[in-house]
This record gives C-alpha cells, sequence and structure tokens, in this order.
C-alpha cells in the first residue's frame, strides 16, 4: 500500500428519513454508532490522515468522532451541496491544517455503513494502486439493483461511467454491478479535478461520480472492484434498515464467537455487541444479551434471559436471569434468578447473589452470600459470611448515602435491617427481624426485638363472626373459654 494514505469520511447529511432528533450517523447497533463502525474500520488502515466530514449537529457528531478516532480532522459543510462539494471541503479543511495529501491515494467512505470493515478497505485500497487508476469504485453484483447507480463497462471490462437509475437506459437498468459510493482516488488527480466538477444537473449539487468522465476524458484509467459481501456496503436511511443490518451484525457476531469456541445454544434471541469479549468454552444459553465492554472468562455458563452490559465475570461463574451493569462477578461465583446487579457490584470468587437480590455499590467477598430477597447498597461483605433472607441495608438518610460493612465469616438471621453507617464485627450474629443501628463487635449476638407475648383468644373477641375467628374457634379445645387460657 502507497505510504500516504488519506481517508475521508463523508457524515454531514441530516438523515431526515430517520424521523429523530438524534443524527442518522449516531444511531446505534452492536454497542456502536454507525460512524463509530465505520472509523473502527478506517483505523485498521493506520491511514496517514483521515478527515470527516460534519454538518447537521455537529456539536454532537464532532464531538463523538473525536471521542472514537482522536486524530480525526472535522471539516464542516455549512451548505449540504453534494458529495463532492464535501470533498472540496475535508481537502480545505486538511490544507488549513497543513495536512493536505500529497501523493498516495485518497479513500472516501460514508459514516452510515456500519458493516463495512477494514480488511475489505485494505484491499480495495491496494487493488487501487496496483492498477495505477485515477479513480477506483468498490462496486457490488447484486439480483436487485434498483435505487443504484450502475458500473457501465466496455466491451474489455474498463470502466465507462456510472449511470444513475434515473438516467439510465433499459439496457443499463439490467446491469447487476452497482456503486456502493465507495471511491478511491490518485491524490494527484484529486486535487486537480474536485474544482472543476459542476453541478449543472436536476438538483445543482456537485456530485463526486462526476470525476469518473472527467478521468476518462483525461485518458486516466478508471476501475471498478466487486466486493463479494455487499452487505458492509449498505447504508441506513431509515430505522427499518437499521433493523436489517443490526440483525445481520449480529448474526455474523454470534458466528464468530461461535466458531471461536463460544457455545450459542439459540443464536436467534443471543444479541452480542462488537465490543464484548468471550473466552472459550463460554455457554450462552436463549434470551441473552451481552453488552458494551462485558468480558466473559472462560467456562462461565450465562442466561437463560439475562442482560450484561460493561461486566466482568469470571471463568466458571453462572449467571442466570439476571439484569447487571457495571459489575464484576469472581470465578466460580452463582448470580440469580432475577438478580438486579446495579454498577460498583463485586462479587467474590465463590461467592452467591441469590434470588431476587438487588445490590449497588457492593462489594461481596470471597464466598460470602446474599441469598434471596435483599437489598444490599453501599456495602462491604467479608468472606464467608452469609447474609439473611430479606435482608436490608439502609444505606440512604434522606440526604447522605452511608456504607455498612459486615466482616468476615459473619451470620446474619432473616429480616435483619442494617441502619448505615454501621459494622458488624468478624464472626458475629444478628437474631432474626434484627435492626441493627450500632455497631456490633466481633463474635457478638445483636437482638433488638423484646419478649415475644401471645394473647389468647384474640382472633374470637376481636374479630368475632369472621372466618378467620370460627378457624380458631375450631381449633381450641373443646369447652374452654379462651379468656380462661
Amino acid at each position: 500500500m502507497a505510504d500516504q494514505l488519506t481517508v475521508i469520511v463523508l457524515a454531514a447529511g441530516g438523515g431526515t428519513r430517520m424521523k429523530s432528533k438524534t443524527m442518522k450517523v449516531l444511531h446505534r447497533i452492536g454497542g456502536r454508532s454507525m460512524i463509530g463502525h465505520v472509523l473502527g474500520a478506517v483505523g485498521v488502515l493506520e491511514p496517514t490522515r483521515v478527515c470527516a466530514v460534519i454538518g447537521h449537529q455537529r456539536d454532537q457528531v464532532g464531538p463523538h468522532i473525536l471521542e472514537c478516532l482522536p486524530e480525526a480532522v472535522l471539516a464542516v459543510q455549512e451548505e449540504q451541496l453534494g458529495t463532492a462539494h464535501a470533498v472540496r471541503v475535508a481537502l480545505e479543511a486538511l490544507a488549513e491544517q497543513q495536512a493536505a495529501p500529497e501523493g498516495g491515494t485518497v479513500l472516501i467512505a460514508y459514516g452510515d455503513t456500519p458493516l463495512l470493515e477494514g480488511g475489505t478497505l485494505r484491499w480495495f485500497a491496494a487493488e487501487h494502486e496496483a492498477a495505477q487508476a485515477a479513480v477506483s469504485i468498490l462496486s457490488g453484483v447484486v439480483e436487485a439493483p434498483q435505487g443504484y447507480g450502475r458500473i457501465v463497462r466496455d466491451a474489455d471490462g474498463d470502466v465507462l461511467a456510472i449511470v444513475e437509475e434515473k438516467e439510465a437506459s433499459d439496457e443499463q437498468r439490467a446491469i447487476k454491478e452497482i456503486n456502493s459510493g465507495i471511491l478511491a482516488f490518485d491524490s494527484g488527480f484529486l486535487l486537480d479535478a474536485i474544482g472543476r466538477v459542476g453541478n449543472d444537473n436536476a438538483k445543482g449539487e456537485y456530485y463526486l461520480t462526476d470525476t469518473v468522465q472527467l478521468a476518462r476524458d483525461a485518458g486516466l484509467t478508471v476501475t471498478a472492484f466487486p466486493v463479494d459481501d455487499v452487505w458492509q456496503t449498505e447504508g441506513a436511511n431509515d430505522r427499518a434498515q437499521l433493523a436489517d443490518l443490526g440483525r445481520e451484525l449480529n448474526r455474523r457476531i454470534v458466528t464468530r464467537w461461535m466458531r471461536d469456541g463460544v457455545t450459542v445454544m439459540d443464536p436467534a434471541t443471543t444479541w452480542i455487541d462488537a465490543d464484548v469479549v468471550l473466552a472459550e468454552d463460554v455457554t450462552i444459553l436463549p434470551g441473552t444479551q451481552l453488552l458494551g465492554t462485558t468480558v466473559v472468562a472462560e467456562d462461565a455458563v450465562i442466561g437463560p434471559d439475562t442482560t450484561l452490559e460493561d461486566c466482568e465475570i469470571g471463568a466458571g461463574a453462572r449467571v442466570v436471569r439476571t439484569h447487571g451493569q457495571l459489575a464484576v462477578i469472581g470465578d466460580g461465583a452463582t448470580v440469580g434468578p432475577f438478580s438486579y446487579l446495579r454498577p460498583g457490584t463485586k462479587l467474590g470468587a465463590h461467592g452467591k447473589i441469590g434470588a431476587f437480590v438487588e445490590t449497588k455499590n457492593a462489594q461481596i467477598g470471597d464466598g460470602a452470600k446474599v441469598p434471596h430477597l435483599s437489598y444490599v447498597g453501599d456495602a462491604e461483605i467479608g468472606e464467608g459470611t452469609n447474609i439473611g433472607a430479606g435482608t436490608i441495608f439502609a444505606n440512604y438518610d434522606g440526604v447522605n448515602k452511608h456504607r455498612t460493612k459486615v466482616g468476615k465469616h459473619a451470620r446474619t438471621s432473616s429480616n435483619n435491617t442494617f441502619v448505615a453507617p454501621v459494622t458488624i464485627g468478624d464472626g458475629a450474629a444478628t437474631g432474626a427481624g434484627t435492626v441493627v443501628r450500632k455497631d456490633v463487635p466481633p463474635g457478638a449476638l445483636a437482638v433488638s426485638a423484646g419478649q415475644q407475648r401471645n394473647l389468647p383468644g384474640w382472633a374470637q373477641t376481636k374479630r368475632a363472626g369472621t372466618p378467620q375467628a370460627d378457624a380458631a374457634a375450631a381449633a381450641s379445645p373443646a369447652g374452654k373459654d379462651p379468656d380462661d387460657a
């Protein structure tokens, strides 16, 4: 590949057919924006320079592009006057940054083709350079070419023109090779030709495809290289097309992971974002979504019916029917069913977060267990400790959040409330129903309830005539007055 490679990404259009307050290229599939996918593909090339052309909602699009690719130069297209005008704006912006192309290749891509792959761009640029062409077109052969510009070749296969469908003859409409819009230029030719592109057309716009005729008139080479995988050149103009691209992207991601040694029980109901990392021998059960930068280690089993976003799951862990975000699960730990892991949750190796448990900003030690029906917020639980069913870590006083610390190998009973801030020492215990309002020393038993009292005959006296009173009377010793008990 040439020493100098410039990539221009066009992302200025409004995308009105999306019917959205969000700019088209910022709509997301597979965990990234559409333009994020494109910039990821561009980054694979390690180009000399990248310029992104922005226009509509530039205050949102520009910072997002720089977040994805900090070295990119931003060019603002104030009026959207066509693709050639956008490229001219990009070249002017590069010149202002003293980064104008000096020889080599200029590659034009679009911000709404999220399935585009870096390997395809590298192949295309290499073919363009090998052909010593002034202009090269990334084309595709499709069975239903309606709506696309056609690649017209001569008898020798050389490219004569790109003809838009509305201007094509019946014979040209029968051509199945289409223009993807992704182009490669010799930089010297482009710098000369871009100022000579006119706008003598129905829309009064400057079309980049007109450079094909300029190259032909100059006796220069124009080539087209059909890509086998036409999906890579598909854009999304509305949400239905975006959904189609999302399904195809997900199918590819899931298939890749299965080929890399991951068991996916039901690919049709499994969604995996592009930045998720899975180890060999991970098993994913139906109805699972792995989102963001989730990482799952070997032999872990995830699902069914589980959503994990930006989570880290240890080797051999088991997570079932759980919703988790920004949580870390240790090796061999178990979570679920019906657990809710909020940000800051960290479960140690071989620990347990059980059914109907919600955790937030909670560090739960190795081998520690929160098995049932509990809320653990702003807490630290030591290794080997067991938290009884129905326990509430009362972390909020109405103004501030406070932490609770439970030591190692403690045993707390059911229906406890820990009123933070409070510390329960190593090896301590609590009685059932206890409300802990002050620290519990190591090894101590904390109880807060008074002595139980029974009021005999209460149901017959206070609920006379009800099924409750009748049942109580029937169960009482025959002839015994409840008031005499």
